[in-house]
């Protein structure tokens, strides 16, 4: 790890990272985090029997949504060509479901805010459409699970 703060200039301040000499590279991230309710929201939750409607299948729309925006809520992130994003909503216990996102694409930096911003945004959503019947929500755990890049389609991918 490097200790290295990459969007700071000579000055000492906040910059975006020159990335234009930086190779082309076949990239691949993916990100997780937690949503935990009340075991009663939850199964709500999983048979669409809520207030507001569907919360998975507009979780799953608004994560990939924000995947694709990410540039624009995180001032120093680069535009990326986005070429694939998903996001899976799975039951990860008796209070909990598990959001994972996964982003690609073919650029000269990485995809691992897309991912991270996929699961924060779904989680948020889930949180915005159960509020009303459940007043101990949470969200936990978001973080990076893997990124992975490589050179060509022919190549295995490698963190």
């Amino acid at each position: 790890m490097t200790n290295e703060l990459t969007h700071i200039n000579q000055h000492g301040q906040a910059a975006m990272v020159d990335v234009s000499s930086k190779p082309v590279v076949h990239r691949r991230a993916v990100a997780e985090g937690f949503f935990v309710a009340q075991p009663e929201t939850l199964d709500r939750l999983v048979e669409g029997a809520l207030p507001k409607g569907e919360a998975i299948a507009v979780a799953r729309l608004a994560g990939v949504q924000a995947a694709k925006c990410t540039d624009q809520l995180i001032p120093l992130c680069h535009s990326l060509p986005l070429e694939h994003a998903t996001v899976e909503i799975e039951r990860a216990g008796n209070e909990r479901l598990r959001i994972q996102a996964s982003a690609v694409v073919t650029a000269r930096t990485g995809i691992e805010m897309e991912a991270l911003t996929a699961v924060s945004v779904a989680a948020l959503t889930l949180w915005d459409m159960t509020k009303a019947i459940d007043d101990s929500l949470r969200i936990e755990g978001i973080r990076l699970v893997s990124k992975e890049k490589r050179a060509s389609d022919q190549e295995a991918w490698s963190n």
